[in-house]
């Protein structure tokens, strides 16, 4: 079928991106589902900074690819041995398809898949397949098995959350990353306990879920650091009990707000210095959660001797430590009841024409999450 899709081809073009135009949006080939996949129908699909690492070349990608992977939509068709879906269900996209039988899903570790790391390294569905043909009639490549930014997409049914139909796609499609992620590190990964102290390095989209997930877990204090003070107001809205402006003296009051140190200190914003500072941050006998995705050749260097001498940890946060079919459903459920206002993370919604210029606005700390929504 011909299907209008945001397609990028070469990575590290310069910004502005509305000049520049990276994602070409034109129409593509994409096939139809082959056994354990699903043709879904996508109906919103959110604006990441893991898209924008892409993009600027820090997250090298094979290319070409159609790009996106925090998204939500509608199954219209489903292919052999797809038990649980139907047509007409409502899903939500996780960015590692979980394969259900390696020994890290097994030990209830889907983030960690290790076919769903081969797949998405090499830019196929979990089956190893490739559903995208450019115009030319050549192969695109598949974005972390979503591929969002799509009127359609093709995914592996181990890459599928069926969720409520009447949940707004627009919402539904920030609970794929931003929330699964940010929220994730919080209750999967840190395993924040109520009354336990937590700073919070980056206000982004899944910085800002982590403090969701940090008020709904019951954490006190909360501190949320960032460098422009307008993230700041809103996270002081959503309950940040503190807020710090990043630089120099960030760690001294973080610590002072904390008296003596955060237990745990949780960085998204994909920065080496940012998670040095974290580290710095986190009390004796503390856990530094790290999320981010910095540069592969970036470093964060540590006091070798303040591991043992002070009992710290540091653990690393992909896709918040899930399994996406426990956990998407307890989060909305969440969100349903109150607890975590995700809706405020939405900073807008666009059209697919449109997405190169919202890449700017990312880019700039203009935008918590921006949404493309599908006619």
């Amino acid at each position: 079928m011909k299907v209008r899709a945001a397609t990028l081809r070469e990575m590290g073009l310069p910004a502005p991106y509305a000049q520049s135009q990276p994602l070409q949006i034109g129409e593509v080939t994409l096939d139809g589902p082959g056994p354990g996949e699903l043709l879904v129908r996508v109906r919103a699909a959110g604006l990441c900074h893991s898209d924008l690492s892409v993009i600027d070349g820090s997250r090298p990608r094979v290319m070409p690819m159609v790009l996106g992977h925090e998204a939500a939509g509608e199954v219209v068709e489903t292919g052999p041995d797809t038990p649980g879906f139907m047509p007409g269900d409502a899903v939500v996209f996780a960015f590692v398809p979980s394969c259900g039988h390696c020994d890290y899903c097994a030990d209830g570790r889907a983030a960690l898949c290790e076919p769903g790391a081969k797949a998405n390294t090499a830019g196929t569905l979990l089956s190893g397949a490739r559903r995208w043909h450019a115009a030319d009639g050549g192969e695109l490549h598949h974005h972390l098995g979503v591929s969002g930014f799509a009127e359609y997409t093709v995914v592996s049914a181990r890459s599928a959350v069926r969720i409520d139909r009447d949940l707004p796609p627009q919402i539904a499609a920030l609970f794929g990353c931003a929330v699964m992620t940010g929220v994730g590190a919080v209750i999967n990964t840190a395993r924040v306990v109520p009354g336990e102290s937590v700073a919070i390095f980056g206000m982004g989209g899944v910085g800002l879920a982590a403090l969701l997930g940090a008020v709904a877990a019951g954490a006190d204090p909360i501190v949320a650091v960032d460098v422009l003070p307008a993230k700041l107001e809103l996270a002081r809205s959503l309950g940040a009990t503190h807020t710090v402006l990043a630089g120099p003296d960030a760690v001294n009051e973080i610590r002072e707000a904390t008296r003596g140190g955060a237990a745990y200190a949780i960085e998204t914003a994909g920065v080496e210095i940012a998670l040095a500072q974290a580290y710095a941050a986190t009390r004796r006998g503390g856990t530094t959660v790290t999320v981010g995705l910095p540069h592969p050749q970036k470093q964060f260097a540590i006091s070798a001797v303040s591991l043992v001498a002070e009992e710290r940890t540091v653990k690393g946060s992909y896709m918040g430590s899930a399994v996406p079919s426990r956990d998407l459903p307890r989060f909305i459920a969440l969100y349903r009841a109150g607890r975590m206002p995700v809706d405020r993370l939405l900073t807008q919604t666009l059209k697919l024409e449109d997405i190169n210029a919202a890449f700017d606005r990312l880019a700039r700390g203009e935008a918590v999450r921006q949404v493309v929504l599908f006619e």
